[in-house]
């Protein structure tokens, strides 16, 4: 793992191959910081699947209405939901969608992000300006090029357990 510079803006994941690492950017997405660390203080991101997962593209979760495997999970309706919070404004920035970088997923409406997100497997810069960027893996890439590919997938992985560093 890297060295953790700031533990409270940082998300340790949990997969089945190791820890990945997820430094946050509270100066650039600041609401979409929040309602992710709101969300994992929660709990709510353990057990979530990857329902979505594009080969050469990126990898999607978070959808903790429907996607938590080891409650009523139904791989047919994951991806369809969120939380029980209310939609984020769009907070578009000039930060890239590069490798690495964790993305918020949303409906057409750009304000309409609210727990799913998605880790870019390679330079994504046609999302540039599109959707909200507020993390940056920072060590483990390799268990999130790991993840069962599929959409969705037939057997998918999961977010064993998500922390913010500062709990831990």
């Amino acid at each position: 793992m890297a060295d953790i510079k700031d533990p409270e803006n940082t998300i340790l994941m949990e997969l089945a191959g190791g820890t990945v690492q997820i430094d946050l950017l509270p100066d650039v997405a600041p609401k979409h910081v929040e309602r992710m660390k709101e969300l994992v203080r929660e709990g709510a991101y353990d057990n979530v699947a990857f329902h979505r997962v594009i080969d050469g593209f990126m990898a999607q979760t978070g959808d903790v209405e429907h996607g938590n495997m080891e409650n009523d999970f139904n791989i047919g309706r994951a991806g369809t939901g969120g939380s029980d919070k209310p939609d984020l404004p769009a907070e578009f920035s000039k930060i890239p969608h590069a490798r690495g970088s964790l993305g918020a997923a949303r409906s057409a409406n750009p304000n309409s992000a609210n727990s799913q997100f998605f880790i870019n497997f390679k330079d994504n810069d046609f999302l540039n300006g599109q959707y909200t960027v507020y993390g940056m893996v920072s060590s483990g890439m390799e268990h999130v090029d790991a993840i069962v590919k599929g959409e969705p997938p037939m057997y998918p992985d999961r977010m064993i357990s998500v922390k913010v560093a500062a709990d831990v």
